[in-house]
């Protein structure tokens, strides 16, 4: 039996991958985290082995999740399942240890397959994933050796950063939380693997990113 978790905020959608899964005696649901702390603490005292896991979530960056997960368990299978179809999110998902990558419109064969596929060791991407992936690097191991990707969102404010503007004025003119823009600040350090603000818009000027 492989037992599933799904990290969600929206209930539709675990009900949804329930009912695509229930009538396949080898899967299992066994728990639905509508936020991170909600998945952590369920990790604590469960131990599925494959994860569907949601980039948005209300209180942390799927992606952090995503790293703070693997950090703790080195063997259970992270799927991203998301409406979120850019080639940085998708590679940044992989390099902190996600295994797969499904988008939500899939179909119920698509999540089989992928289930199967990373229970065996494999790297799977659904096929709008995948032709993301494509349009910028002949492969997906290009994509992670290569200069990071980002996004339009991380592009506006490391843009703006560079500008001079502080996280607050950045929040204001995105019309974004603070929170938000922090953590996107956040997922930049890690994801041009720098230390500071200051070493961040010098890599990122050395590599034309901006």
């Amino acid at each position: 039996m492989i037992r599933i978790l799904i990290i969600d905020d929206h209930p539709l959608v675990s009900d949804g991958v329930a009912t695509m899964v229930k009538d396949l005696d080898y899967l299992q649901v066994i728990g639905a985290s509508k936020s991170g702390k909600e998945a952590m603490d369920f990790l604590d005292a469960n131990n599925p082995e494959i994860i569907l896991l949601d980039i948005s979530l209300p209180d942390i960056d799927g992606l952090e999740l995503c790293s703070q997960i693997r950090k703790t368990n080195k063997t259970v299978k992270i799927i991203g399942l998301t409406s979120t179809n850019e080639a940085g999110i998708i590679t940044q998902f992989l390099a902190r240890g996600g295994n797969g990558y499904l988008l939500k419109n899939m179909e119920r064969e698509e999540l089989i397959l992928a289930i199967d596929e990373v229970m065996s060791d494999k790297i799977f991407l659904s096929k709008a994933a995948n032709q993301k992936i494509l349009e910028q690097y002949n492969t997906v191991s290009d994509a992670l050796k290569s200069t990071p990707v980002l996004t339009r969102r991380e592009k506006e404010i490391i843009h703006l950063l560079y500008e001079g503007l502080t996280g607050p004025q950045i929040a204001e003119r995105l019309f974004l939380s603070p929170y938000t823009v922090e953590t996107h600040r956040k997922n930049l350090l890690q994801k041009l693997n720098v230390s500071s603000t200051q070493l961040m818009l010098r890599y990122a000027k050395d590599n034309k990113l901006i």
